[in-house]
């Protein structure tokens, strides 16, 4: 679900849900505090404190500024993420957008690709989006390694190559 549809969700929720999304969004996906957020958006502090403080709802104007802002911030990233460029099916499959690792949060961002030129693509974008280092499949690693000067890890999918030989062998015997 994009950060978009989070805050939307979290109006739906009720009294306070804003506020929920808007706190997850932040912290957990942006990774920003309510200043920081506010000085790369211009939104005003004085407003997003009292939202988060619960001192006030916010009215229809605030909501769209706000998720008018985290859909920019969400476009164009400020780095501090790894993107993992998959086919849909596998991306769906990854149910965290934030991974803790030791003591750091590590933020995710996916690349959906159906074709190898996709994911050559993909993986440009990422790292001009700021990526600190790119998962992707093996058959198109070693090109991306030439074209990218971030590190980028290969992502063996040991468990489905298994189960799909133990259902092919099924057909077959």
């Amino acid at each position: 679900m994009s950060l978009e549809n989070e805050l939307i969700a979290g109006i739906l929720r009720g009294e306070g849900g804003f506020r929920e999304a808007l706190k997850k969004v932040l912290e957990e996906d942006l990774q920003m505090s309510v200043s920081e957020f506010c000085a790369k958006t211009g939104l005003s502090m004085s407003t997003i404190y009292k939202i988060m403080q619960e001192r006030r709802e916010p009215n229809l104007r605030t909501v769209r500024s706000i998720i008018l802002a985290v859909r920019k911030l969400e476009k164009h990233p400020t780095g501090n993420f790894i993107a993992v460029i998959a086919s849909r099916p596998v991306l769906e499959k990854i149910e965290e957008r934030t991974i803790k690792i030791g003591d750091k949060n590590i933020r995710v961002k996916e690349y959906p690709a159906a074709t190898m030129e996709e994911a050559i693509i993909s993986a440009v974008r990422a790292e001009k989006d700021g990526a600190l280092a790119v998962v992707c499949a093996p058959i198109v690693a070693p090109t991306v390694e030439k074209i990218l000067s971030v590190p980028v890890t290969v992502v063996i999918p040991h468990d489905s190559v298994v189960r799909a030989i133990e259902i092919a062998a099924k057909k077959v015997y």
